[in-house]
């Protein structure tokens, strides 16, 4: 009985660890959604659009593996959670093919409008205003 308990933890345990959300530096939580790259940003701490985006610049970089050219897209605009995780949320998508709009640039940073695009490089730089200087201390 004992080596089926601990055969059985030794296969899910792994499976739970794929499972738990990613953390940006920001501290917003970043839920897998798809096999394909489909994610979602889970809305907190009174974050804007650029703590958002943030979050999945940061996510896409650092667990899909996207560099700095490559193009984020808004999936679905700012709404009810899809994974269940948080009351309010944001999808992103790494793939343009997947848009059920057409993509789209802006001169304003939202996320209320799917199909908007920024390079995950761009939208990295936001991440900077969660880092404090070490050196002026």
């Amino acid at each position: 009985m004992r080596r089926i308990l601990v055969s059985a933890m030794l296969v899910v345990l792994p499976l739970a660890a794929v499972a738990q959300p990613y953390t940006a530096v920001n501290r917003l939580k970043v839920v897998p959604l798809t096999a394909a790259g489909d994610f979602e940003v889970i809305e907190n701490y009174g974050e804007g659009p650029r703590g958002i985006w943030c979050a999945a610049a940061s996510y896409a970089r650092d667990r899909l593996g996207a560099g700095g050219p490559a193009e984020l897209y808004v999936k679905s605009s700012r709404g009810r959670s899809v994974s269940g995780l948080g009351r309010t949320s944001v999808v992103f998508t790494l793939n343009r093919s997947d848009l059920l709009v057409a993509p789209s640039k802006s001169y304003s940073i939202s996320v209320n409008q799917p199909g908007l695009s920024l390079p995950v490089g761009h939208a990295v730089q936001f991440c900077q205003d969660y880092i404090i200087p070490t050196h002026i201390f």
